[in-house]
C-alpha cells in the first residue's frame, strides 16, 4: 500500500481513499459523540452553517471548538462529551482542522474520519479494501502536528503489519504540542482528562466513514464484523 501523508493545504486534487486524522480533538470526540448514541454527526463548512443546520433542525446538537457560545449545545472535549446523552441524535460539527480536513477530500471514493481510539478498525477497513494507495490527511497545525502523523503513521503501518507496536506512536503524540496545550489549559473548552482520552488505543471497535449525503458530509460508524474482520461500508 503506498501510503501519502499530506497537509490539508497540500491536498491538489481528491484521492481516492482518504484517512483523515485529528487525534486531538476532533474525530476523537466523534466516535465518543457515537459511543454516546449519535446517530450521524454533520460535518460543517463554518460556524455560521452549523448554527444554520442547528435553527433548521432545533433537535440536532450542534458542536464547536473552544470555550461555549451561544447556539451551541456542546464543546470539542470528548471528557465533556461522554457524560451527554445522545441517543438517536444528530450532531453538527465545526473544528478548527478536523472538519476542515474531511471537507477538502470530500470527493474522494472512500473518506475515513480517525484517531488512535478508532485506529485498529481503521486499518482494517484498509487491508479489507487492498487499496493501492492511500492518502493520510494530517490535519493539525498545517500538517505538522505530530499527534496526527504519528497516528496516521500507526494505521498505514497496522494496514500492512499485523504486528506493530503502538507504544512509540503514542508517546510521539503525549509529548506533541497539542497535548501540551490541552494538558497546560492554553485550549478553552478543555476537560482534564481530554489528553488521556485522546491517547486510548482501539477503545472502540467501529471505523469512521464519512460520504456525502445531499450535499452535506456525513460521518457515520462502521462496524467491523467479529467474525470476518470486514467492515460494513
Amino acid at each position: 500500500m503506498d501510503s501519502r501523508f499530506l497537509g490539508i493545504t497540500e491536498l491538489a486534487e481528491a484521492p481516492s481513499v482518504a484517512v483523515v486524522v485529528d487525534v486531538m480533538r476532533a474525530f476523537t470526540v466523534a466516535a465518543w459523540a457515537f459511543t454516546q448514541g449519535a446517530e450521524k454527526i454533520v460535518l460543517a463548512e463554518s460556524l455560521d452553517e452549523a448554527l444554520a443546520l442547528k435553527g433548521r433542525h432545533p433537535d440536532w446538537v450542534a458542536l464547536k471548538d473552544g470555550p461555549p457560545a451561544p447556539g451551541f449545545d456542546a464543546v470539542n472535549s470528548p471528557g465533556m462529551l461522554r457524560s451527554v446523552d445522545l441517543a438517536g441524535r444528530t450532531v453538527v460539527q465545526k473544528t478548527t482542522a478536523g472538519t476542515v480536513g474531511a471537507l477538502a477530500v470530500k470527493d474522494a471514493a472512500l473518506v475515513l474520519c480517525a484517531s488512535f481510539v478508532v485506529a485498529e478498525a481503521t486499518a482494517q477497513v484498509l487491508r479489507t479494501r487492498k487499496s493501492d494507495s492511500v492518502t493520510f490527511v494530517v490535519t493539525g497545525e498545517d500538517g505538522q502536528a505530530d499527534e496526527d502523523l504519528a497516528c496516521a503513521q500507526y494505521i498505514a503501518r497496522r494496514a500492512t503489519e499485523a504486528e506493530t507496536d503502538a507504544a512509540e506512536f503514542v508517546r510521539r503524540a503525549a509529548e506533541s504540542r497539542a497535548a501540551a496545550e490541552l494538558a497546560q489549559g492554553v485550549r478553552q473548552g478543555v476537560h482534564p482528562d481530554d489528553v488521556e482520552l485522546c491517547l486510548e488505543l482501539d477503545r472502540f471497535p467501529f471505523a469512521m466513514v464519512a460520504t456525502l449525503e445531499d450535499s452535506l458530509m456525513v460521518l457515520r460508524p462502521c462496524a467491523m464484523s467479529s467474525s470476518t474482520g470486514d467492515a460494513a461500508i
